[in-house]
């Protein structure tokens, strides 16, 4: 008889970002003759029918959220603030399966594996330096009460996990002060079936950037200063800053389909990718597979998946970063690191991403 399997997830009002590493291993599980179910604070109507199409079981707990018209990331950070000072979210969670598997930082559940991709505290702080006055404001203020519930959610979320398995080496790192042992490292899947070169020769006429809460935005602006072509996708968040919206070398091309990214990715010339806190890092490795290395700094999770000189560049500072960003835009670079590139991002495929977590559950 086959395992009844839950997989617990933060908000899910679309299938990307932080859900897609859920969402690959839940629809292996189908195939595979699984009873697969996912949960979720709240979900998007839309959500709930995608899951029902392939094949699993939507556990939707209707959280009453303020923030719904808000943005994704406030309407996220309301749903852990509900769960981290008043267990809200977990309140209304009366089922339970052979095998729960906790993808989530907003829902405390007794599991067999928790899945860490990144403490809230830990990014809220090491994005404070891009945040607009106001939320700068609101996070110095409210700073001491946020570590402190942070902490007290991710002691009781190991607690009740049987195994702990982080997103990379450097999430793991993370949760050490709070002494969660972590068993396993799973790097999150990218489709390379989706994500692969477009086009033999690349127009490479502009540098493409990411537009998110994690952008180091200062650094965008300081290469587009020099001269630098860039064009930005994502969101338009009330953060980004509107000198960039409207800055004569950046391009702001908003929210674009996963077939429209890949296109840009291909044709690019490098990916810039500055940030202020990323745990893994999935625009590097997404650009990789497209053949485009990126350039990003030699740290936190990128550090991982990116060799420097091979399949793209590693700078240990903004002003490195920024010199760096030039020298490629005038020079350009070997032909051989986009073929570098393909090659490395294989290896975050989710064939392999599936196989190393059905062996963890099999065990």
């Amino acid at each position: 008889m086959a395992l009844d399997v839950t997989l617990v997830c933060d908000i899910m009002m679309d299938l990307e970002g932080s859900i897609r590493p859920a969402m690959y291993l839940a629809s292996e599980l189908v195939a595979k003759g699984y009873t697969v179910s996912m949960m979720s604070p709240i979900m998007s109507d839309d959500v709930e029918e995608r899951l029902r199409v392939n094949g699993i079981m939507p556990i939707n707990l209707r959280a009453k959220l303020t923030a719904k018209n808000s943005g994704l990331s406030l309407l996220w950070f309301e749903t852990w603030a509900r769960e981290a000072f008043l267990k809200l979210n977990s309140k209304h969670v009366n089922r339970h399966s052979d095998v729960m598997v906790n993808f989530s930082h907003t829902l405390v559940v007794p599991s067999m594996f928790w899945y860490l991709q990144g403490p809230t505290s830990v990014a809220l702080k090491d994005m404070e330096g891009e945040l607009t006055v106001a939320y700068r404001f609101a996070y110095r203020v409210l700073r001491p009460m946020i570590e402190y519930a942070d902490g007290k959610l991710v002691k009781d979320m190991g607690r009740k996990s049987a195994f702990v398995v982080a997103n990379s080496k450097f999430c793991a790192s993370m949760y050490r002060k709070w002494e969660i042992e972590v068993s396993d490292i799973i790097y999150p899947p990218i489709d390379c079936k989706v994500f692969q070169p477009r086009m033999s020769s690349p127009s490479s006429d502009y540098v493409l950037t990411y537009f998110g809460k994690e952008t180091k935005f200062s650094v965008v602006k300081a290469v587009a200063d020099l001269g630098v072509n860039i064009k930005a996708f994502g969101s338009k968040a009330p953060f980004v800053p509107r000198c960039l919206i409207t800055h004569p070398n950046i391009e702001f091309l908003g929210r674009v389909s996963v077939d429209e990214l890949v296109d840009v990715y291909s044709n690019a010339l490098f990916t810039l990718f500055p940030f202020t806190h990323e745990p893994f890092g999935y625009i590097p490795v997404e650009s990789m597979a497209c053949g485009t290395p990126t350039l990003t700094y030699n740290t936190q999770g990128p550090s991982e998946s990116i060799i420097d000189g091979h399949t793209g560049w590693l700078a240990k500072s903004d002003e490195e970063l920024a010199h760096k960003a030039l020298k490629l835009w005038k020079q350009g670079y070997a032909s051989q690191i986009r073929l570098n590139c393909v090659k490395a991002a294989s290896m975050f495929d989710k064939k392999l991403y599936v196989e190393k977590w059905l062996k963890v559950i099999k065990a």
